[in-house]
C-alpha cells in the first residue's frame, strides 16, 4: 500500500517552531532537492506565511510563491486557506475570496486545503467552488478537537457535507496533537467506510502522540499524512519525515521518498536551525513534549505566539496560568476548535484575563465579533452572561456573515492604484492594509533603499 507524504518545512513546521520566520533565501537552495525527494506535495504557502512575509521578512508573498514554483516543477504545491477569512483574521466579501483563489492557483498553487475554524462550512463553500472552477484540488478540512460536543458521529456528518460540496479530498486537521491512536483508527476507518474520497491526516508532535497516531491511521487506510524534515520536526511541529518513512517502509508500506535526498534536505536545514537556536528565536520550550496540551489543547503556532506575547509583556512566568485559563475561555465560547483565527482569539483573551487580574474586564473586538456571529455558528452554547455583556439586547447573526458584505475588490483596486500595481498587490492590501501599504510603497519607490551592512566575525 502507498502512503503519500506532504512535507511541511516551508510552512507549518517553521510556523510552529520559529513563528514563520523562515525566509526565502534560507530555503531557496533546497527547493530542487525537495522537488526530487518523492513527496506527494509540499506545503509551501498560506497559513501565517503571507502575513510574515509582509510584516517581518520584507518579502512579497506572491513573488515568494512564484519563485518556489519556478524551482519546484514536478511536485504539487499546497497551501492552507481559512475559508472566508482567507489568510487574514476577518471575513472577506465573496469577490475578494474568489479573486484570491484565482490568483493563488494562477501563481502556482495546486492543492488548497480549506478550513473554517468553527467547521461552519457555509464559510468555505465559495472557496471550494472557486478552486474547482480554476482547476485546482479542493481539500475540504475538518478541524479536529475534543469536547463534550465533538465525536465520531459529528465528524462523519461533516465529512458527508464536504463530499456533497464536491471537494477532491478530506483532511482531518488536528492542530494541537491531541488525537490518540485509537481515535485515529476509529475515525479514519469510519470515514473510509462513509465517504468515497482520499483521507488526509494532519497532526502535531506537541503531546508525543503523533507517530503512534499516524501509524494507526495508516492501518485504518489513511491516504496521506503530513511530516516535517527531521531538523524542524518534533515538539510543536510534525513528526520527522525520515522516521515516519523508515517506520512505514519497515511495516511494508511505500512512500515514494528517496532516503539519500531526504538526508541532503536535512543537512541543509540543520544549518538553518542552528542559526535560530543561536539567536534565541527557536525557544527550547516548543521543542519538547508537553502532555499538558491534552488538557488545554493549544496548537503549536498558538503556543509560540503566546510565548512571544507574554515575553513582550515581561510576563512569561504567567504562562502556566494563561494555559489553565485557555480551556475555561474555550468553554465560555461554545468549544470552538483551537485553530486560526479562533486559537489566537481564545489565547489572547485568556492572556488578557490573567494579565488584567479579572476575567473579561477587557473583551477583544474579535471575540465580540465572534459572539455576534460574524465568524459563523458556534459549535456549542456560548456563556449567557458573556453574551449579555457583549451584545446587551442585540441578537446575534444567524445568516452567513459574508452575505452582509458588499463587493470591494474593484473599488479598492481603483482607490489604491497609486501604490498597488497588480491584482496581487490589491489582495495583499485587502488582507493586511497598513502593513501591505508600507511594503508596496517601499517596493515601488524610485528612491534607492538604504543598505545595511553587517559583518560576521568567525572564530578561528
Amino acid at each position: 500500500m502507498r502512503v503519500n507524504i506532504t512535507e511541511t518545512i516551508l510552512r507549518d513546521a517553521n510556523q510552529s517552531l520559529i513563528a514563520t520566520r523562515l525566509s526565502y533565501k534560507e530555503f531557496e537552495a533546497a527547493l530542487e532537492l525537495l522537488d526530487s525527494a518523492g513527496y506527494y506535495s509540499l506545503e509551501a504557502w498560506g497559513g501565517a506565511t503571507f502575513d510574515s512575509c509582509l510584516r517581518f521578512l520584507n518579502e512579497d508573498p506572491w513573488e515568494r510563491l512564484r519563485n518556489i514554483r519556478k524551482r519546484v516543477k514536478n511536485t504539487k504545491l499546497q497551501m492552507l486557506l481559512r475559508g472566508q477569512n482567507l489568510l487574514g483574521y476577518k471575513h472577506y466579501p465573496d469577490d475578494v475570496v474568489r479573486e484570491f483563489v484565482k490568483r493563488a492557483i494562477y501563481n502556482g498553487i495546486d492543492i488548497i486545503r480549506i478550513f473554517d475554524a468553527l467547521n461552519d462550512f457555509r464559510n468555505i463553500e465559495v472557496c471550494v467552488d472557486e478552486v474547482i472552477k480554476q482547476g485546482g484540488h479542493a481539500q475540504g478540512t475538518i478541524a479536529y478537537t475534543i469536547s463534550p460536543i465533538h465525536n465520531t458521529e459529528n465528524y462523519i456528518k461533516l465529512a458527508k457535507e464536504l463530499e456533497s460540496m464536491g471537494v477532491h479530498s478530506i483532511c482531518i486537521k488536528d492542530m494541537a496533537g491531541i488525537m490518540g491512536p485509537k481515535d485515529a483508527y476509529e475515525l479514519v476507518s469510519a470515514l473510509k467506510r462513509t465517504v468515497n474520497l482520499p483521507i488526509v491526516l494532519h497532526t502535531h508532535s506537541t503531546t508525543g502522540l503523533a507517530p503512534m497516531t499516524y501509524l494507526k491511521a495508516v492501518e485504518a487506510g489513511v491516504d496521506c499524512i503530513d511530516t516535517a524534515i527531521s531538523s524542524f520536526s518534533g515538539g510543536t511541529s510534525q513528526p520527522a519525515t525520515e522516521s515516519i518513512h523508515y517506520a512505514l517502509k519497515d511495516l511494508g508500506y511505500e512512500t515514494g521518498l528517496n532516503e539519500k535526498t531526504l538526508k541532503e534536505i536535512n543537512d541543509h536545514f540543520k544549518k538553518v536551525k542552528d542559526k535560530y537556536v543561536e539567536s534565541g528565536q527557536l525557544n527550547p520550550f516548543v521543542l519538547g513534549t508537553d502532555t499538558d496540551a491534552l488538557v488545554y489543547q493549544v496548537p503549536g503556532g498558538m503556543l509560540s505566539n503566546l510565548i512571544s506575547q507574554l515575553k513582550e509583556q515581561r510576563a512569561l512566568h504567567k504562562l502556566d496560568e494563561v494555559l489553565s485559563e485557555v480551556p475555561r475561555v474555550r468553554e465560555d465560547l461554545g468549544y470552538p476548535p483551537l485553530v486560526t483565527p479562533m486559537s489566537q482569539m481564545v489565547g489572547t483573551q485568556a492572556a488578557l484575563n490573567v494579565l488584567q487580574g479579572e476575567r473579561y474586564k477587557i473583551v477583544l473586538k474579535e471575540v465580540k465579533a465572534y459572539i455576534k456571529g460574524e465568524y459563523g455558528k458556534a459549535p456549542g452554547t456560548i456563556n449567557e452572561e458573556l453574551i449579555k455583556k457583549v451584545l446587551g439586547d442585540e441578537k446575534p447573526l444567524t445568516i452567513r456573515f459574508a452575505d452582509t458584505l458588499e463587493p470591494v475588490f474593484e473599488k479598492t483596486k481603483e482607490d489604491i492604484k497609486e501604490f498597488a500595481k497588480t491584482d496581487e498587490d490589491v489582495l495583499s492590501y485587502l488582507l493586511f492594509p497598513q502593513v501591505a501599504e508600507k511594503f508596496l510603497r517601499e517596493k515601488y519607490s524610485d528612491k534607492p533603499k538604504e543598505r545595511t551592512i553587517s559583518f560576521t566575525i568567525e572564530a578561528v
